[in-house]
């Protein structure tokens, strides 16, 4: 008779992965994906090493998921932003501030998952969700064309521009620690203009 997992043994081994990928993200937002590794983590979680391994074959997999679920947390923050009440570049302006913000209160973090060098699963995974931002701005951009409230334009095209820009920009503010207000400022002026909002104030 082949063995089956009781519901209560499921729902431990989930709480067990549960547990083990806040502590990793806990390495990445101290430490970069260079200090996690799965002895890193253990000694995190308070569990050996061979527990670690039995949730994530290597660390490529672990940095991968934990990319994966941090990233979506934002991805998912900027999708709220763009649909609060408001036209289009006011929805702009405030999606820009929602992801600037993030990133600036969490610098090592958003350092990590914006450029940091790592593992190809990671890079994989940036690459997926750098296009889900991008899903997220066009479909604002077209909105935008259809009103009239922005230029004619590529919207896919200008999505993806867009995302390479904040993401690009931030890299240094984050590094320097630079005034928080002003640079957020800038990056929504930035993208205004680059869009051809009617209202770019």
């Amino acid at each position: 008779m082949a063995y089956r997992e009781t519901v209560k043994i499921k729902e431990r081994k989930a709480a067990q992965r549960e547990a083990l990928l806040l502590a990793a993200e806990q390495l990445v937002r101290a430490h970069g994906f260079a200090g996690l590794t799965i002895q890193a983590l253990a000694q995190n979680a308070g569990v050996g090493v061979g527990t670690v391994y039995r949730y994530f074959s290597a660390k490529d997999e672990l940095a991968a998921e934990v990319f994966r679920v941090a990233t979506q947390r934002e991805v998912t923050a900027v999708s709220e932003a763009i649909n609060v009440a408001g036209d289009v570049a006011e929805k702009l302006r405030h999606a820009v501030a929602v992801f600037a913000h993030r990133a600036m209160r969490a610098p090592r973090l958003a350092w990590a998952l914006i450029a940091e060098p790592a593992e190809p699963a990671v890079d994989t995974e940036r690459l997926q969700y750098r296009q889900a931002y991008a899903d997220e701005f066009e479909m604002l951009l077209q909105r935008g064309v259809e009103d009239k409230s922005l230029s004619p334009q590529n919207c896919a095209l200008s999505a993806a521009a867009l995302v390479g820009a904040m993401a690009e920009a931030l890299v240094g503010p984050l590094a320097n620690h630079d005034d928080e207000a002003l640079v957020i400022d800038q990056l929504q002026q930035f993208c205004l203009r680059a869009v051809g909002a009617i209202r770019a104030s």
